[in-house]
């Protein structure tokens, strides 16, 4: 019998939860009927300092099947960056699998997943999975869009568009996964990175099980800023190109002026343009300086070596 560890993130996601546990159950109940070898579900859900009774639910759920069923409650909110790095770090199975547990992510698509996984001819490590179609405010699926052209046109590192974090593991790739230590993390970015051969399956978007999601664009653009920083050194680059480029433009600039006081005289007209110029070049000054500034923010916090999450209470 083989274990698949499933990684669950969860964040007040009290009505999802049983939900999930039960849809999922009934998925491994079908995998083990129609296949020789058998399966046995290792359910690891993750509190990630939810407020509602997300974690008295998990609670009842490991009473009930204590060997299957095992939760991690962190002591704050960190994220679903360092619930799905200690995920990784507590998953046990010969496979692992990443799953939302709001259900807009099937269950049913594991039975593809360990299909694949387990063809000697294929040699997959990996099976992800992407959304073909959603329901969602176009202005969420514009920056989503283009977020994905961007970081992809500025990091060596291609990010498949839509992919989900749900996906099928192997061991082999999840301990390629947990070799990468740091502490800010963009999971799509590190799953492509690790490389590895990996199969992807479409699926058609569904909504939320219940529940609503905590994820506002707002969130969303800063998670995405997070991406290109960690993944990419070209902001760093265009602050040097920009400043360059304007160095060369005042430095003809200047030239000019000296030329035209040495032959036609001085004139104090012009001093509106000069303060948008000034005010021009502050703001430039001020805008590199904060990409810089952002990427040194990134070194002092992995220099201070603190942990990716702090587990209050495991079972």
């Amino acid at each position: 019998m083989k274990t698949i560890s499933l990684i669950v993130h969860c964040y007040n996601e009290e009505p999802t939860v049983e939900l999930f546990f039960n849809t999922t159950e009934k998925v491994f109940k079908q995998l083990n009927e129609t296949h020789e070898d058998q399966y046995r579900p290792d359910y690891l859900f993750v509190n990630d300092g939810s407020a509602d009774k997300t974690l008295e639910i998990m609670r009842q759920l490991h009473e009930k099947h204590p060997d299957t069923v095992h939760y991690l409650s962190f002591s704050r909110n960190f994220g679903k960056e360092s619930a799905l790095a200690a995920g990784l770090s507590n998953a046990k199975g010969d496979y692992i699998a990443v799953m939302d547990v709001d259900l807009q992510d099937p269950p049913e698509l594991l039975l593809q997943m360990v299909d694949i996984l387990e063809d000697p001819k294929q040699d997959y490590e990996v099976v992800g999975c992407v959304q073909t179609s959603r329901k969602q405010n176009p202005i969420r699926g514009f920056l989503s869009a283009s977020f994905y052209k961007i970081i992809n046109k500025m990091s060596r590192v291609q990010l498949k568009q839509n992919v989900r974090d749900y996906r099928l593991m192997t061991r082999k790739y999840v301990d390629a996964l947990l070799e990468l230590p740091e502490y800010n993390r963009f999971s799509k970015g590190m799953f492509s990175w690790v490389g590895f051969k990996t199969k992807y399956l479409k699926y058609e978007g569904v909504p939320r099980a219940a529940g609503t999601s905590s994820w506002s664009i707002f969130q969303l653009f800063e998670y995405s800023l997070e991406a290109v920083v960690d993944f990419s050194d070209v902001p760093l680059k265009m602050a040097t190109l920009v400043g360059g480029l304007i160095c060369f433009l005042s430095i003809i600039g200047l030239v000019f002026v000296v030329i035209r006081a040495l032959f036609f005289g001085g004139s104090v007209n012009g001093w509106a343009s000069l303060v948008s110029i000034i005010l021009f070049l502050s703001g430039v000054q001020l805008f590199c300086l904060g990409i810089v500034g952002k990427y040194i923010g990134k070194i002092y916090l992995e220099t201070k070596h603190r942990p990716k999450f702090i587990i209050a209470e495991r079972k």
